[in-house]
C-alpha cells in the first residue's frame, strides 16, 4: 500500500514538474504557436500561395537582411542597449561599397572585406562613446543614425550607383549549384544540406540533453523534449523540400545558418555570451563579479557594426542598386523581430533563434498581407499591434512570476 502512495505522489510531482517547466517556458512556446497559427492562417487566407515553393524561397531572400541584423540587435538588446543606427549603417555600407565597385574598380570580394572592416570601425566608433564615455546607447546611435545617413548621401553625392557584377550580387540573390542540372525532381545538394541539419541538430539535442543530466541540471520533460525536437526536424524538412523544388538553396541562405549557428554557440556557450546576459540582468552585480563591463560593452557594438556592414551587402546585391534611401526603417523592423522573439525589455534575456522566429513572423505578415492586397497603412498598423502584444506579454509574464 505504501508502495503504491509513494508512485502516486512521485507520479503527482512529475507532472507538476513538467507543469512547471511548461509554464516557465510558456513565452518560447507561445512563440513556435504563434508561428504555425500564422502560416496556417495565410496558407489558407491566400490560399496554397504562403507555401509555394518560390514563394518561400522569396520569402527567405527578401527578409535575410533584416534576420541577420536580428542576430546582432539581440545580443545588444540582452546586454541593456539599443541601436537606431543599423539602417542607416546598411546604408553606408552599401554605398561604399558601390563606390569602391563601380568608381574605384576594386574586385568584389575585396570590396567586400573592406566593407566589414569598415562596419567594425563603425561599431568601434559608437561603442567606445557608450563603453568607455558612459553616454546611453539611444543617444549614440540616434547621432548615428544621422551621422551615416548623411555620410551615405555624400558618398553617393544623392545619386544611385549600378549595376553591380553578377558575383557580388549572388550574395543577396543566388543559389548554390543545381548538382542534378535542373533535370531532378529535387535539386539534389538542396536534400543533402537539409538531411545534415537535421541530422546535427538530433546529434546536438542528444549530447545537449546527456551533458544536463550528467550535471543534474535536467529539468526538461521528456515528452517536451521529444515533441520539440520532432516539430524542428518536421520545419527543416519542409522548408528543404520546398526549397529543393524550386532552384534550391540560396546562398544568404547558407550565410544565415552559419550566424545562426556561431552566434548561438557564442550565446550560449562562451563566457562573452554568459557575460552578455549578466551585464543585461544586473550590471553593477557583473562588475563586482569581475566581469570587464566596458570592454564587453564596446565588443558588442564593434559586432553590431559589422552584422549591420554584412546586412548592408547583402541588401545592396540583391537590389543591384546603392541607394542613398536604403535602409530606412531598418532598426525598427530588426528591434521589431528582437523583442516578438522573446527577449525582455529590460535586458537579460533573449535568445538568437527568438530573435529568427520574430523577423519569420514579421516577414511572413509583410508576406502575406502583400499578397492579400492590404495597403502599406494597415499592415504597419498590424505589426505595430503584434509588437505592442509581445512586449504586454512579457510584462504580463514577468508580474505572474514576481507574483509567485
Amino acid at each position: 500500500m505504501s508502495d503504491i502512495r509513494v508512485k502516486e505522489v512521485s507520479t503527482g510531482g512529475g507532472i507538476r514538474s513538467a507543469f512547471n517547466y511548461l509554464a516557465g517556458q510558456l513565452r518560447q512556446i507561445g512563440l513556435f504557436i504563434a508561428l504555425i497559427v500564422i502560416i496556417i492562417f495565410f496558407e489558407i487566407a491566400t490560399p496554397g500561395i504562403t507555401l509555394k515553393p518560390i514563394n518561400v524561397s522569396n520569402l527567405i531572400v527578401q527578409n535575410s537582411y533584416i534576420l541577420i541584423l536580428a542576430i546582432g540587435m539581440v545580443m545588444v538588446i540582452i546586454a541593456g542597449h539599443i541601436d537606431l543606427s543599423v539602417g542607416s549603417v546598411v546604408a553606408f555600407t552599401g554605398a561604399m561599397a558601390g563606390v569602391m565597385i563601380t568608381q574605384w574598380h576594386l574586385p568584389w570580394f575585396v570590396a567586400i572585406v573592406l566593407c566589414l572592416i569598415l562596419g567594425a570601425v563603425v561599431g568601434m566608433w559608437q561603442g567606445f562613446w557608450i563603453a568607455y564615455f558612459k553616454i546611453p546607447a539611444f543617444i549614440v546611435t540616434l547621432a548615428g543614425m544621422l551621422t551615416f545617413r548623411g555620410l551615405t548621401q555624400i558618398a553617393l553625392q544623392n545619386e544611385q550607383i549600378s549595376p553591380f557584377p553578377d558575383e557580388f550580387r549572388a550574395l543577396g540573390s543566388g543559389f548554390l549549384p543545381d548538382l542534378g542540372g535542373g533535370q531532378s525532381f529535387l535539386e539534389p545538394l538542396t536534400v543533402i544540406l537539409g538531411v545534415l541539419a537535421v541530422l546535427l541538430l538530433v546529434v546536438q539535442a542528444i549530447r545537449g540533453r546527456a551533458a544536463r543530466k550528467k550535471y543534474n541540471v535536467e529539468d526538461e520533460p521528456f515528452a517536451w523534449y521529444i515533441t520539440k525536437l520532432a516539430f524542428t526536424t518536421v520545419l527543416i524538412l519542409l522548408v528543404t523540400y520546398l526549397l529543393a523544388s524550386y532552384r534550391g538553396t540560396p546562398i544568404v541562405l547558407v550565410v544565415l545558418g552559419l550566424l545562426v549557428v556561431v552566434y548561438s554557440a557564442v550565446m550560449n556557450r562562451s563566457v562573452f555570451g554568459r557575460h552578455i546576459y549578466a551585464i543585461g540582468g544586473n550590471l553593477n552585480a557583473a562588475a563586482l563579479s569581475g566581469v570587464k563591463t566596458q570592454r564587453v560593452t564596446f565588443l558588442l557594438f564593434v559586432n553590431m557594426g559589422v552584422i549591420a556592414s554584412l546586412a548592408g551587402l547583402v541588401f545592396t546585391a540583391q537590389l543591384n542598386l546603392a541607394n542613398p534611401k536604403a535602409g530606412d526603417g531598418f532598426e525598427l523592423d530588426a528591434i521589431a523581430a528582437v523583442f516578438i522573439g522573446g527577449a525582455a525589455v529590460t535586458g537579460g534575456i533573449g535568445t538568437v533563434t527568438g530573435a529568427i522566429i520574430g523577423g519569420l513572423i514579421i516577414g511572413i505578415l509583410n508576406n502575406g498581407m502583400s499578397i492579400l492586397g492590404v495597403g502599406s497603412e494597415y499592415q504597419q498598423l498590424i505589426k505595430g499591434l503584434v509588437l505592442l502584444a509581445a512586449v504586454a506579454f512579457d510584462v504580463y509574464n514577468k508580474r505572474r512570476s514576481g507574483g509567485h
